[in-house]
């Protein structure tokens, strides 16, 4: 069996063995709006239902390994507090896929996935996320 100190690897090692070690992981499609009503779309792997009774489904938006930089998903949802979670299926791989590049932020990546968003089901705000 092999054991591993996670204070001897760097975050790129440990990040790479924690991912085999949840396979296959279920990829959410977390859509997010930023406060000039600029949309963001992103998968997120490290994904998954925590309770049913609360309902409660979580999603990581950690920092970026290679440089430690916070993506644009994580500063919309500090900025509004919304975000709309969807679950990619293998029909949706390719637009997935294509929405993980680096873009700049403003870049509306449901245009470059070739997605059209639709509104959230959340009726409380006057904003919405856009689901797929």
């Amino acid at each position: 069996m092999l054991s591993i100190n996670p204070h001897d690897l760097s975050s790129a090692q440990l990040q790479a063995y924690l991912q085999s070690a949840v396979a296959p992981r279920p990829i959410a499609f977390a859509s997010t709006m930023n406060s000039k009503g600029q949309p963001n779309l992103s998968p997120f792997s490290f994904f998954n239902v925590f309770s049913a009774n609360p309902p409660i489904l979580i999603f990581s938006p950690a920092r970026r390994v290679r440089d430690n930089s916070i993506k644009h998903t994580l500063l919309n949802v500090q900025e509004l507090q919304e975000v709309v979670i969807n679950v990619v299926d293998y029909a949706m791989v390719q637009q997935m896929s294509l929405s993980s590049s680096e873009y700049a932020e403003g870049v509306n990546e449901f245009v470059k996935a070739g997605l059209t968003p639709i509104p959230s089901m959340l009726v409380s705000s006057k904003r919405s996320a856009g689901a797929i």
